[in-house]
């Protein structure tokens, strides 16, 4: 079985921008989203996979990603996917051996901006960057799934 474990975490400055060493946009959408898992479309310039993931909060989910055609992708997000798109430019930032995820998000989604860090096992610690806020891995809220059914700027 395929296992993600990853940490999220709000921000609380914009000091890791100086840091960034590649951006990403990405378009994602979800064709099912279900009790037990979600799958998911997902572009990102000329590349795209889809990706089904346990419907499960805490920081170790299984998950499942393949590669497919961007046209294929591409025609999915138009017509198959339920709930707003997830649009977001994800920044990668390292903090010593650690490579840190940040999504900002866009369109509905506006204004949210959330650190990811992927771990090789669920009692791995990490050097914690200053511009760190608190941890939000726990709370579905904050879960692109439910990001495309509940967008942040509805949350009032």
């Amino acid at each position: 079985m395929a296992t993600e474990i990853e940490r999220k975490f709000l921000l609380c400055s914009d000091a890791w921008r100086a840091d960034v060493i590649r951006r990403e946009h990405y378009a994602q959408g979800y064709l099912a989203n279900t009790a037990l898992s979600s799958i998911r479309v997902r572009a990102c310039d000329e590349r795209a996979w889809l990706n089904i993931k346990q419907a499960v909060p805490g920081r170790q989910r299984a998950e499942y990603e393949y590669p497919i055609a961007i046209a294929d992708a591409r025609e999915m997000l138009e017509n198959l996917c339920e709930g707003h798109r997830i649009e977001k430019t994800r920044h990668h930032v390292y903090r010593g051996d650690d490579l840190w995820e940040i999504d900002e998000f866009e369109g509905v989604n506006q204004g949210l901006i959330v650190a990811e860090i992927e771990l090789q096992s669920a009692r791995q610690t990490f050097d914690r960057p200053r511009w760190l806020d608190r941890e939000i891995t726990d709370d579905l809220r904050y879960y692109n799934n439910r990001l495309a059914s509940h967008p942040y700027t509805e949350w009032g």
